[in-house]
């Protein structure tokens, strides 16, 4: 069992802050691992962590100490996430991405282009008798649905757990890649497809959760044993205040659905941390897509680190508290990282590992198919599922997923209607009081002596063309 791992980065002041407070800040330092921070009524509040990344910090600081020890276990066949978290225009994406995901200057690469250059850089250094494949997998998480950012038609990925893969998702695109450059214009593509918007508080802010997926499988000639390891980096969207961000509209939707997924995540990670270390305590991972697929990085199968990203200004103390909260409870949670052996002999013709068995035997499926009539085919199909060759399409684990995500889209929906059945009933009981205002004025009128209510009358009249509800 090891505990997550959980940096502090303090990004410099923004020009609005400095010409908003000049250099003031809310934070005082007391070493690299603690500091004191103060609300708007100046109460000082003290948070110690793993390490904190003051204004001054550099990118490959950040790389080296958080990142760097999960990129290696990875290589060595241990499953790592890394999370970005935080208030919106926090530095959540320079930290990730850097300025430019392209990027030249080393001064400014983020965590995703190093976490490239590191893995083909161990895979370089490895032994001769190992071989490496890496794929990338890329996703975002908008308004609670799973839109894979190498194929936009594929726009609602399905989550799904496997007893040996953990969490997978299906269908998704995965491409292979064979050094870092074609690793780079990779994630180049897939960051162009991501859902960006502008508000008060940043000129690109991200509206959907991105998720990076790196899987590597690991050959061994020596040991006939394929090994792999699966490295996730997750850009998650900020949580964002309305009356900060000026968001309206489309961009106000996605907010809420952005904090509605940010609140599950808060509510994960207490019932991670909070429960009786004696007692099961129910975990709601199913809440929300994000939990859903960080399920193996909290509490699973995975070495897990995450960075809060805040702002030093007063202007936003109450948001940074809110995100040291987060990473003061996200320590205490206990995950599990193994590594994974597959059971699967290595292809003693070319050296290559076979694929998967699915992919396998639908292969012989197919080619059978072409000599044999559909019920010797749908029989041989039940003889490899019976034998645990082939997995069944509709299994019982398959068919709980998928009935899981048809209720949880189901609930998403009926709350969106019963939301949009208040906001209806609100308005027209507004007509309705207004309705009975005018008709209440117009009894009056009748009330009064022929001339003085045909005068009142056209007074009324009047004035409701120009004061609505009257």
């Amino acid at each position: 069992m090891s505990n997550v791992t959980v940096c502090v980065r303090f990004r410099p002041l923004s020009s609005k802050e400095k010409r908003d407070l000049g250099d003031n800040i809310c934070i005082q330092s007391m070493d690299s691992e603690t500091f004191i921070i103060k609300d708007e009524k100046e109460e000082g509040f003290t948070f110690s962590f793993d390490k904190v990344f003051y204004e001054e910090s550099k990118q490959a600081d950040v790389y080296e100490f958080l990142v760097l020890p999960i990129v290696r276990d990875t290589v060595n066949s241990i499953n790592g996430t890394i999370i970005t978290y935080g208030q919106t225009g926090a530095g959540k994406t320079y930290s990730m991405e850097g300025s430019n995901i392209l990027e030249s200057d080393e001064k400014k690469k983020g965590i995703l282009p190093r976490v490239v250059d590191g893995l083909f850089a161990c895979i370089k250094t490895s032994a001769d008798s190992t071989k490496y494949t890496v794929k990338l997998s890329m996703v975002e998480i908008y308004m609670e649905k799973v839109r894979d950012l190498f194929d936009l038609s594929k726009d609602n990925i399905q989550i799904k757990e496997s007893k040996t893969q953990g969490i997978v998702l299906s269908g998704a695109t995965e491409i292979s890649l064979s050094d870092t450059a074609e690793a780079l214009q990779s994630l180049s593509s897939g960051i162009a497809n991501r859902a960006i918007g502008e508000t008060q508080m940043n000129m690109a802010s991200s509206r959907s959760h991105c998720v990076y997926m790196f899987t590597l499988n690991q050959e061994s000639i020596s040991e006939k044993r394929v090994k792999s390891g699966k490295l996730i980096l997750v850009d998650l969207a900020g949580s964002e205040k309305v009356e900060k961000t000026g968001a309206e509209g489309r961009v106000l939707e996605e907010a809420k659905t952005i904090n509605k997924s940010l609140s599950a995540l808060g509510n994960v990670i207490n019932a991670l941390t909070c429960g009786s270390p004696s007692k099961a305590n129910h975990i709601p991972y199913r809440d929300s897509k994000l939990t859903r697929m960080l399920q193996d990085a909290l509490g699973g199968n995975s070495r897990t680190a995450l960075l809060c990203c805040c702002s030093p200004s007063p202007s936003n103390a109450s948001e940074s508290l809110s995100t040291l909260r987060f990473g003061a409870r996200a320590k205490h949670i206990k995950t599990s990282p193994l590594v994974k052996v597959s059971e699967e002999k290595c292809s003693k013709k070319n050296g290559d590992a076979s694929g998967t068995r699915d992919e396998s035997f639908e292969k012989i499926l197919e080619k059978m198919s072409e000599r044999l009539n559909d019920e010797d085919i749908k029989l041989l199909e039940e003889l490899f599922i019976q034998a645990g060759l082939f997995v069944d399409p509709y299994s019982e684990e398959d068919l709980e997923s998928a009935i899981q995500d048809v209720v949880q889209q189901t609930i998403y929906s009926l709350m969106k209607a019963v939301e949009e059945l208040r906001s209806t009933v609100e308005m027209l009981q507004r007509e309705n009081n207004a309705m009975k205002g005018r008709l209440a004025v117009a009894e009056r009128c009748d009330a009064l002596p022929g001339e003085n209510a045909d005068f009142l009358q056209k007074i009324f009249g009047f004035l409701s063309s120009f004061i609505p509800g009257m």
